[in-house]
C-alpha cells in the first residue's frame, strides 16, 4: 500500500506540473480563460499531493533511504535541498494564487514566472528523490509519525 500511494503522489507531482507548463504557454499566447483553467487544474493537483504526502507521512511513515551507505550523505543532502525548495515553491505558488484570485494581476505577472520555475525544479528534484527512494533502490524502513507518537 506504501508503495502505490508513493506512486500515486509522484503522479500528481508531476501532473501538476505538465498543468503548470501548459498554463504557461497558454498565457504566453493571451489565452486567459485556457490558462487560469490548467493553472488551477495544476493547484489542485499540487494540494492534493500535498494531503497525500501528509497523511502518508502521518500514518504509513516515509521511508528511509535503502541504498548503499556510501551514498545516504548524498541522499539526505538532495532531499533536504528539495524539501528546502519545495517550500519554497509552496509560498509562492499560495502568494501566486492570491494575487490572480484577488485580480493583483500585475504582481501576478511578476512572481508567476518565478514559481513557475521554482515549481518545475520542485518537481524534477523531487522525480530524482523518488527514483532513488522507490526505483533505484529498495526503500528502507518506513517510520510512521503516528506510531512513534503512540510509542510504538
Amino acid at each position: 500500500m506504501a508503495i502505490f500511494v508513493s506512486y500515486l503522489n509522484e503522479a500528481c507531482i508531476l501532473l501538476s506540473a505538465l498543468c503548470f507548463a501548459i498554463g504557461w504557454v497558454q498565457i504566453r499566447k493571451h489565452r486567459v480563460r485556457v490558462h487560469r483553467r490548467w493553472m488551477l487544474t495544476g493547484v489542485v493537483f499540487a494540494a492534493l499531493f500535498f494531503i497525500i504526502y501528509a497523511l502518508k507521512t502521518f500514518i504509513i511513515g516515509d521511508n528511509e533511504f535503502g541504498g548503499p551507505k556510501s551514498q545516504r550523505v548524498f541522499y539526505y543532502t538532495f532531499l533536504q535541498a528539495h524539501s528546502i525548495l519545495a517550500t519554497v515553491a509552496a509560498v509562492l505558488g499560495i502568494v501566486t494564487l492570491v494575487f490572480a484570485l484577488r485580480g493583483r494581476f500585475s504582481r501576478h505577472r511578476k512572481i508567476g514566472p518565478w514559481t513557475v520555475v521554482t515549481w518545475f525544479v520542485t518537481a524534477a528534484t523531487g522525480l530524482v528523490v523518488f527514483i532513488l527512494l522507490y526505483i533505484l533502490y529498495t526503500p528502507g524502513q518506513a517510520a510512521s509519525l503516528l506510531h512513534s507518537y503512540l510509542g510504538h
